[in-house]
């Protein structure tokens, strides 16, 4: 095997050989000794007993995998996702890296690329113990197109959402300051129009480009976008002010480089706002589920009950209950 010397990094051409770097940094072990975790420090492997049962999902576009199994005989669900390269990162990759040519034809030459283990991270979810309302909402399904008009909503899909168990305690939790306190970035604590701002843990925060918050607002009676009038619009008007304002003044990014919108259906039945950069296309941005802030305000200027009214369009997967109701009432 022959080597070009390039200093700190070296260059292969044989196909079979992996090269190594003249001063490789060997990342240190030890996170069995470090238990506690909340300070950023390294955790105690929770997923060393973690048996897998199967791959409810796996997106190559996303670089994303759902899993389900058990921890200790209890279920749980993991998401891996690969995350993103950083500009800050690239000299330190290329000096520290392994290469193994993979392919090379006149100027064009591909390689697998194995950069240091400190900057080749997975970011991991672990729901635990996990439901199977959890292990269907991974699992990858067949989508339908839902029409719910405003006298869908009151006869089948409000007697649904009430029917169900959906916990919202988690949210009570992080208005209270129980929990996630340390990850607020704004309050605005007014009972009627304010709100927490709080980065979702889609975003890892070491990089603008996926830039994702949530805000949550503190009234605790405004379920969706359905239950929205005008008297919402000082909530709505505020949320729109203030977390563009909030983000511009911790992040450097200007509103008119984000995407700040409601979803219907929502993930979760306590009115919440979505603020995402805009070169992120993240899931449930599509035109059948997001529904822009701005928009969202005008519609309610023009007509106070514009979203009591209005037929919504949005998708359901093929093992959603709501989607059953929607049948069983000849609706889809």
């Amino acid at each position: 095997m022959k080597m070009a010397d390039t200093g700190k990094r070296e260059v292969c051409e044989d196909a079979d050989e992996t090269c190594k770097p003249t001063a490789a940094k060997l990342p240190k072990c030890g996170a069995d000794n470090q238990p506690d975790c909340d300070g950023g420090g390294e955790c105690a492997n929770v997923l060393s007993g973690f048996e897998v049962k199967s791959v409810l999902r796996d997106s190559a576009r996303d670089k994303t995998i759902f899993i389900h199994g058990t921890v200790e005989d209890q279920e749980a669900v993991v998401i891996l996702e690969k995350t993103p390269m950083r500009q800050d990162d690239l000299a330190e990759i290329f000096q520290e890296c392994r290469l193994k040519l993979q392919m090379k034809n006149d100027i064009y030459s591909t390689y697998q690329l194995q950069p240091p283990a400190h900057l080749n991270e997975i970011k991991t979810t672990v729901i635990c113990p996990a439901t199977q309302k959890h292990v269907k909402k991974y699992l990858s399904q067949e989508m339908f197109l839902v029409e719910e008009t405003g006298e869908d909503y009151l006869s089948t899909t409000l007697p649904y959402i009430e029917s169900q168990s959906f916990s919202v305690q988690w949210v009570y939790n992080i208005l209270e300051k129980k929990a996630e306190a340390d990850r607020i970035v704004f309050e605005d604590p007014d009972p009627d129009t304010g709100f927490v701002l709080l980065p979702d843990f889609k975003w890892d925060q070491k990089q603008l480009y996926d830039l994702y918050l949530i805000a949550i607002v503190h009234r605790r009676n405004i379920k969706s976008l359905r239950d929205l009038t005008s008297d919402h619009l000082p909530l709505l008007r505020n949320i729109s002010k203030k977390g563009k304002e909030s983000i511009q003044k911790q992040y450097g990014m200007p509103a008119c480089k984000l995407r700040v919108y409601l979803h219907y259906q929502p993930s979760y039945y306590h009115l919440h706002v979505h603020f995402t950069s805009l070169n992120y296309d993240a899931p449930g941005c599509g035109v059948e589920r997001a529904h822009l802030l701005t928009d969202v305000i005008m519609n309610l200027e023009a007509d106070p009950q514009y979203y009591q009214n209005r037929t919504i369009t949005y998708t359901l997967r093929a093992d959603d209950n709501l989607l059953l109701r929607f049948r069983e009432a000849g609706r889809c």
